[in-house]
Formats: structure tokens, C-alpha cells, sequence
């Protein structure tokens, strides 16, 4: 990253159980809930993405300079949308929290566009930019009961279906 050379990698891809062969121009390192990400302009998909450091099972050094990617579009990129799995947001979720899990969530900060409603009966309504709803729907999974979503429909849909698959381990 520092010597702004371009690398290539061979990336295990765990949900398509697949490895990968890209060429990579490093732009930051990113520490993320405990694990390493290098953000990079894919130059296989023509974009920025987000590589997991602890999935890259080869790394070779080439000698041709990195391309360079503004900070703004990097920014752009990696941060518009709800957690780690960058990208533009597509969407807004909106959640509904019970008085109990209101207390610890609106005092916490999910997504710097975030805009959150206390309501009279001590529930909290949060609503965050997504861009890829698979961290989203694993921290509204890790609320449990505390927790529904009000929209999109699609988004609801995907957390009901991840529920029933729960449901059948049980």
C-alpha cells in the first residue's frame, strides 16, 4: 500500500466457496469489528472493492504502480451504505426498537447518515443507508425480539426468511 504498488491476489471468496485471481491496486487498510480489510480498486471488476485480509491466501508484489483513487471516491465507494460491504446505498432500512433495546440504541451510532425517532412510548425508530444487506441483517438477527423491521418489504422479507431457516434448526 505505502510503496503504491499494484498486487496480485488470490482471494477466497467464502460465500461462493470459490478462490479468485485479481489484480489489485491497494488503497487503505481497514480495521473493521476485530478483522483486516484492505480497500482496492479491483482492476478485474473496474471498481472499488473491499478485500478480507485474513481470505487472501497469495500476494504477489508487481512492478506497476498502483492506480490511484481519490479519497472522495474511496469515501464514496466503501461508506455510503450500512457497514463493512461498501458501495452506494441502494436503500433505507428502518427499524423499530422496543423501549428496552431503545435505551442502549439510540445512544449508538450505526451509520454517520443514521436518523432516529424516540417516540412517546420509549421505542426508537432507526432508519440507515444500506448498500448490501448482509451485516445489516445479522446485527437486526442479533436484536432478536427487541427489533422489527418497518421497511423496505424486501428487507423484511429476507430477515423472516433467515428467521424460518433458524427456526428449522431448533
Amino acid at each position: 500500500t505505502f510503496e503504491r504498488k499494484r498486487l496480485h491476489i488470490e482471494h477466497y471468496n467464502r460465500g461462493r466457496n470459490e478462490h479468485t485471481h485479481r489484480d489489485i491496486s491497494p488503497q487503505q487498510l481497514v480495521h473493521y469489528r476485530d478483522n483486516w480489510y484492505v480497500d482496492a480498486w479491483c482492476h478485474t471488476r473496474e471498481k472499488i472493492l473491499n478485500f478480507s485480509v485474513d481470505v487472501i491466501t497469495e500476494c504477489k508484489v508487481l512492478d506497476v504502480a498502483a492506480k490511484e483513487v481519490s479519497q472522495k471516491d474511496i469515501k464514496q465507494a466503501m461508506q455510503s451504505g450500512y457497514g463493512i460491504f461498501g458501495g452506494e446505498a441502494k436503500n433505507w432500512a428502518k427499524l423499530k426498537f422496543t423501549p428496552e433495546r431503545a435505551r442502549w440504541v439510540q445512544a449508538e451510532e450505526w451509520h454517520p447518515e443514521q436518523k432516529g425517532t424516540l417516540h412517546k412510548d420509549g421505542s426508537y425508530t432507526l432508519e440507515v443507508p444500506y448498500s448490501d444487506e448482509r451485516e445489516l441483517i445479522g446485527d437486526i438477527l442479533r436484536m432478536g425480539s427487541d427489533v422489527k423491521v418497518m421497511g423496505p418489504a424486501n428487507l423484511a422479507k429476507q430477515v423472516k426468511e433467515a428467521i424460518q431457516k433458524m427456526l428449522k434448526q431448533y
